[in-house]
């Protein structure tokens, strides 16, 4: 997988690094992806339909993603990061966790106005990419872990295992 599993610069296929150009391309493929499998789901969509919502050819699509469910599982990784660099920058401006929540979670419900696909594409995950739901999943969880420790440290929230808190939000 590229750099949304590992945390690496952005790859495509055969792991070279992307130019500027090539970066753009990618991502225009995956905002392609985002609007078909919105549209039509997982199992009707097609490399020929997204090349054709991207603008580009077949044999670019090669050039950055393995296949279809590739584009899925990348798409799937971006939208995540995506939305929690969302949550973490609008929760940055909350001074205490009470704040920082509410914050975070405006930030969510503006990402997925501006995404109303998100969750079609998660849901159908369930059933394409179980693995990769599951990542979702505990990335989204990673981060409340981490600032429910330090909000049980701080006082700002009742002592309990932050793990059971995050999954439950």
């Amino acid at each position: 997988m590229s750099e949304l599993a590992t945390g690496g610069p952005p790859t495509g296929v055969g792991g070279r690094i992307l130019s500027s150009r090539g970066l753009r391309t990618r991502r225009l493929l995956l905002e392609a992806a985002e609007r078909v499998f919105a549209e039509v789901g997982y199992h009707d969509a097609s490399i020929v339909k997204i090349t054709e919502a991207a603008g580009v050819g077949q044999g670019t699509f090669y050039l950055y993603f393995g296949g279809k469910k590739r584009i899925f599982d990348e798409l799937v990784l971006d939208l995540n990061t995506r939305v929690r660099h969302a949550m973490t920058e609008a929760s940055s401006q909350g001074a205490i966790r009470s704040e920082r929540e509410l914050l975070g979670f405006g930030a969510f419900f503006r990402f997925t106005a501006e995404h109303p696909a998100l969750y079609r594409i998660i849901r159908q995950a369930e059933f394409v990419s179980p693995e990769i739901l599951q990542l979702h999943y505990e990335r989204l969880t990673e981060g409340y872990v981490a600032g429910l420790r330090q909000a049980m440290e701080a006082g700002e929230v009742a002592q309990g295992d932050p793990e059971v808190l995050a999954w439950s939000l």
